[in-house]
């Protein structure tokens, strides 16, 4: 009997734990909801689609109120949507691959335009890069440019061009905005 106590205050304090407390946590499943939900989030978020991944945090709050990751994406997303979309497009129209690029004593702007065509092309007409130049003198779009490359990610190809025109490049929604640096 001295042998089993022991176990007995043991198996009794436990069970008055478990069976006395409240719970602190969801279910289980309820908790891998609410996980699932954030990590669908953040793949929208990545994406650039920022309703989507603003319904997916939701949902994750909503299944888990206590989800302190969601809570705190929800709101960066809200006051980084703006840059989120624009990354989002710039990811997208920088890793088409071009399977070959060449200009040769070119000016900027044709270029460009050849880059926009070789890009759409390349994506199968799902990305269709919008350049434009902002340069009063127009001296920048005139610049001349030579490049040859094959087998390179759009963007790598604009960053060629850019440096040779000594501009430099900014994404917004709907554009690459090229300007003197």
């Amino acid at each position: 009997i001295m042998k089993t106590r022991p176990l007995f205050l043991a198996l009794g304090m436990l069970a008055f734990t478990a069976f006395s407390l409240p719970s602190a946590q969801a279910e289980p499943s309820t908790l891998q909801k609410a996980n699932a939900a954030f990590v669908t989030a953040i793949a929208h978020e990545t994406a650039g689609e920022v309703d989507q991944a603003k319904r997916a945090y939701e949902q994750a709050l909503r299944l888990n109120p206590r989800h302190a990751k969601a809570r705190y994406r929800l709101g960066q997303l809200r006051i980084n949507r703006d840059k989120i979309i624009t990354k989002a497009k710039e990811r997208e129209t920088s890793t088409v691959m071009i399977p070959e690029y060449r200009v040769s004593d070119a000016s900027l702007g044709d270029a460009l335009k050849a880059l926009a065509i070789h890009t759409e092309k390349a994506s199968k007409q799902t990305v269709a890069p919008n350049f434009i130049i902002q340069d009063a003198t127009g001296t920048l779009s005139a610049s001349k440019v030579t490049l040859v490359m094959k087998n390179a990610p759009s963007g790598e190809i604009l960053n060629y061009l850019l440096q040779m025109a000594k501009a430099q490049a900014r994404y917004d929604k709907h554009a690459v905005v090229i300007m003197r640096r």
